[in-house]
This record gives C-alpha cells, sequence and structure tokens, in this order.
C-alpha cells in the first residue's frame, strides 16, 4: 500500500508540475515583459549623447494570434523610460488580410517615440504573405511614418550626432545594403539596425566598426536552460539573442522581441532594449 500510495502522489505530482508548466508557458511568460539595460559604447560619440539612451523595440507581430493589448500596455510602460532615441527593428505584424492594418493603426496611437529621435525598419512579415506583397511593405512603411517613426529602407538618417543606418529585410524585396554601407562615414557614431541577424555573415559591411541591432529570432521562444534554442529561423544557429562579440568590430545585439508568433514562451521572456550611450 505504501508504495502504491507512493506512485500515486508521484503520478499526481508529474501531473501538476506539467499542468503548471503549460500554464505558465501559455499564459505568464508571454506577457512578462522584461526591460533589459544594457551599455553601449560607441566611438566619436558626441558629448552632449554621453549617457543618453537608445530604446530598441523588436517584433511586435500585431494579429490574431495573441491578445495585442499587451503590446499597448508595454508600450505605456516603456513611454515611463522617456528615451532619447527609439529604434524599431521589424516585424510589427503578424500578417494575414487587411485586418492587420487596422490592428497595427490602433497600437501605433501608443507607440514609443524618442526624444531627439525614432526610427525603424522593415522585417520579412511587413512584406505579406511569403514575404512577398510590397503593397503591404508599403501600407506598413506608410502607417509607421503617420506615427512619427522614420522608416529606413537601406537609408541612413542623423539625429544630433548619431547616426542610424537601416537595411530593408534580408527576406524582403528590397534588400540592398550596399547601397548605403558603401556611403556611411566611418568617423561617425553610426548604429546599424537590421531585422534579420543572418546578414552579418554577407560581404556587405564595407569594414564597418560598431553597433548592429537586430531582432527576428524571438531568442527561440523556447528553450531548455543552457541550451540552445530548438528551433530559430538562422542559418547560423549562434545568432540566438544577446550581445554577441562578431570578433572584428562589429557588436550584435538581437532582441528577444516584444510579441511572438505563437502565445508560448519558456526561459525566453520577451524584451525592450534600453541601451545607455558612452564613449569608447
Amino acid at each position: 500500500m505504501k508504495r502504491r500510495n507512493f506512485i500515486g502522489k508521484t503520478i499526481w505530482t508529474v501531473l501538476g508540475l506539467s499542468a503548471f508548466a503549460g500554464i505558465y508557458t501559455w499564459q505568464i511568460e508571454p506577457f512578462w515583459l522584461e526591460f533589459v539595460k544594457r551599455k553601449m559604447p560607441i566611438r566619436y560619440l558626441p558629448d552632449k549623447l554621453i549617457s543618453k539612451t537608445v530604446m530598441q523595440i523588436s517584433d511586435v507581430h500585431v494579429g490574431n494570434r495573441f491578445d495585442y493589448n499587451y503590446i499597448i500596455a508595454s508600450f505605456k510602460k516603456a513611454q515611463e523610460f522617456n528615451p532619447d532615441f527609439v529604434a524599431y527593428t521589424g516585424d510589427y505584424v503578424s500578417y494575414e488580410n487587411k485586418e492587420q492594418f487596422k490592428q497595427l493603426d490602433e497600437v501605433l496611437q501608443y507607440a514609443v517615440k524618442g526624444k531627439i529621435g525614432t526610427v525603424g525598419i522593415l522585417g520579412n512579415h511587413d512584406y505579406g504573405k511569403n514575404w512577398a506583397e510590397q503593397h503591404v511593405a508599403n501600407r506598413i512603411s506608410n502607417q509607421l511614418e503617420d506615427n512619427g517613426i522614420t522608416v529606413l529602407k537601406n537609408e541612413q538618417r542623423e539625429f544630433e550626432g548619431l547616426n542610424f543606418i537601416g537595411l530593408d529585410d534580408y527576406w524582403g524585396l528590397n534588400f540592398n545594403p550596399k547601397k548605403v554601407m558603401a556611403n556611411y562615414d566611418s568617423t561617425k557614431s553610426n548604429i546599424v539596425l537590421c531585422h534579420n541577424p543572418d546578414v552579418c555573415d554577407l560581404p556587405v559591411w564595407n569594414d564597418y566598426r560598431g553597433w548592429i541591432l537586430s531582432g527576428h529570432t524571438h531568442g527561440g521562444q523556447c528553450k531548455a536552460p543552457f541550451l540552445t534554442p530548438p528551433l530559430l529561423p538562422v542559418k547560423n544557429k549562434k545568432y540566438t539573442s544577446g550581445e554577441i562579440d562578431l570578433g572584428d568590430g562589429r557588436l550584435l545585439y538581437i532582441n528577444r522581441a516584444i510579441g511572438h508568433l505563437w502565445q508560448v514562451r519558456f526561459n525566453v521572456r520577451p524584451e525592450i532594449t534600453i541601451f545607455e550611450l558612452e564613449r569608447v
């Protein structure tokens, strides 16, 4: 009887833990936003920008796959940090149909904007189905611009001495990094925005030295402790999340995403990153 009771209790304990893990992965962690604070040393940074902040928001994924009121609430929390710059690194929607345009308009009313500058780039999902619908990318770009977000499509824009270089999406229709990287000024304080970190392995960088802010991976959304996530939408599986020194003067930061493709996360909390600028 004692053995039978032990086995029974063990089974119920396992079932209880499994149920809790399922609820946690589905209902808790996907909405447990973390504000990650990091230092960002940059060459040639003007004195007036030392200690200013750059907030990175990535992979918003407005759509029908989770309650996007969570995004609105997260934006409101992010606004309390009063960032100097805000950089959006792509995938504003999980596109299915025109409904996402209305949903995005609703969310963008609460978009976080920097006191000095606000920029963004497109991700693959912003190109619609099969990443091949230019009209979807055009519509989303216009919505972002109408809400104070400067969209960079293989372009650069300087704000008070900090130059943002924005690459269009690797999987989209207009990927042309050489267009802008051939003309960047290496004596400026530069930050590159590049949705898909696989671009870091392409021969397009023209001896660039500095920070690259990416998203796209969501950190894998689920992973066992101390192990690489089993599912990553990149060729280079070392590109998971966080800061990666590329060993040639480039520092890559991969944001874990604020939104999700599917409402499930385990050991990979959603993230908004706040960088404090320093001079190298």
